[in-house]
């Protein structure tokens, strides 16, 4: 059966979201049939340092479960 598991994140925590899909990959044992993603920008978020992140990250797993 195919199922769909969302992940989302904004774009100044890339490496955690990958470090978190591949976890949820392994530990699941889950067969990937696609990923799809997909960036936000968030207009105004940025501080005057640039400490703040300026687009939300969404990811779509399509998979299926063993």
């Amino acid at each position: 059966m195919q199922k769909v598991k969302l992940f989302k994140s904004v774009d100044n925590e890339i490496n955690d979201l990958e470090a978190q899909i591949n976890k949820w990959i392994v530990a699941e044992k889950v067969k990937i049939i696609s990923v799809q993603g997909n960036i936000a920008p968030q207009p105004g978020k940025a501080s005057m340092q640039g400490s703040f992140s300026q687009s939300d990250l969404f990811v779509i797993v399509l998979y299926e479960a063993p």
